[in-house]
């Protein structure tokens, strides 16, 4: 794929995945705008459904929706809360300390910066970026497993990992798709741009992929 393509790419990125489900995180950041539970969702997210994510996310936040109510809980509540979602035990640990952090150190308040962010346990380059980017409407790029693997088969990208990834669309992706990447490779990696057997028989984007590493596809 060619870096000039990007435009056209995109374009049809958006037309293709409108009418498809809207992550989870992204949804609950367009309807309140509240980075705290930008932070707490997608850390459950993490190796979960989104299906299992909202309902976990939902029964979470009726109990506590802020840094320090959510210290009042015992773990044993916020494990109940958010079962069945993945780690959920390990996600819970995680949260309480989050949490605790957030009062002690930011005064309730979630940080707005990345490497901060990703001090924070069981906080990645990628929930870090979401919280900057939906939380806080800032610059950066979320790149999941489906982002990194898209836009290596495209070709727009040569690289071994995730963060690997996100450093080279910084280089090369214009900004004002740093954003958006993220949601459309997603829904599009879900319903067409598969791990396996991609369905590259009805992909919109055929001219414009390499199909890098694609042994077998529909």
């Amino acid at each position: 794929m060619k870096d000039t393509d990007i435009d056209a790419v995109i374009e049809i990125l958006r037309s293709v995945t409108r009418d498809w489900t809207t992550p989870y995180v992204t949804e609950l950041a367009r309807q309140l705008n509240d980075p705290f539970r930008v932070l707490i969702s997608t850390m459950l997210s993490l190796r979960t459904k989104d299906a299992v994510t909202a309902v976990a996310s939902k029964r979470l936040f009726q109990l506590a929706d802020s840094p320090a109510a959510m210290l009042k809980l015992p773990p044993s509540e916020i494990e109940k809360a958010i079962y069945p979602v993945g780690f959920y035990r390990i996600k819970t640990r995680n949260i309480l300390t989050v949490c605790r952090e957030l009062v002690e150190r930011y005064g309730g308040s979630v940080p707005d910066d990345i490497d901060i962010l990703v001090a924070l346990p069981g906080v990645g380059r990628k929930t870090a970026n979401l919280v900057v980017t939906l939380g806080f409407g800032k610059p950066g790029i979320c790149v999941d497993t489906h982002v990194h693997r898209i836009t290596n088969r495209w070709g727009y990208v040569q690289t071994k990992t995730p963060d690997q990834t996100e450093m080279a669309l910084r280089e090369k992706l214009p900004p004002q798709y740093w954003i958006e990447i993220n949601d459309e490779l997603v829904s599009f990696g879900q319903h067409l741009c598969h791990p396996t057997s991609p369905r590259c028989s009805i992909c919109p984007l055929t001219q414009y992929c390499e199909r890098v590493g694609v042994k077998r596809s529909r």
